[in-house]
């Protein structure tokens, strides 16, 4: 099961980009201090299908340029399917995950990666001492200092 909460436009988790951002349920990390608990059990939310995936995206075409998943990497082979129809959009993509590293089969379909668990003491992506990451996967750049606040 690939469950969803309804999805969200968003203009500040990736840098340059509108957003429409899925939050999966499901999450087996379990990360101290997260902010979601709510979503950690698998059954939560509505199944995101292929189909309604795709309803989506045409519900907000014209306005968003990017699809992000809060989530979801333990179900590799269906996060993949979201991934390759959102680039037939020409949207780009990005991962928010708890994980340090992410496989090749999935990095090769985002444009963009945060990787890292939430580790209070270190902080969110707006904190320079963060353990957290925001990576161009094309380039490999840490784009961390976009979120810093001036």
């Amino acid at each position: 099961m690939f469950n969803h909460f309804p999805p969200h436009v968003v203009f500040e988790e990736v840098p340059d980009e509108v957003t429409l951002a899925f939050v999966i349920s499901g999450c087996p990390l379990r990360c101290s201090g997260c902010h979601s608990q709510d979503t950690w059990q698998r059954d939560r939310g509505l199944p995101l299908t292929c189909e309604r995936f795709s309803h989506y995206i045409e519900q907000y075409s014209g306005f968003i340029s990017c699809v992000l998943f809060f989530g979801g990497e333990w179900q590799s082979e269906l996060l993949i399917k979201k991934l390759i129809i959102a680039k037939q959009y020409q949207l780009k993509t990005c991962l928010y995950t708890g994980l340090n590293k992410l496989p090749k089969r999935i990095l090769q379909h985002l444009d963009f990666v945060k990787t890292g668990p939430w580790l209070e003491e270190r902080g969110g992506l707006a904190d320079p001492k963060s353990n957290q990451q925001f990576i161009e996967v094309s380039t490999g750049k840490k784009l961390n200092h976009r979120f810093y606040n001036h």
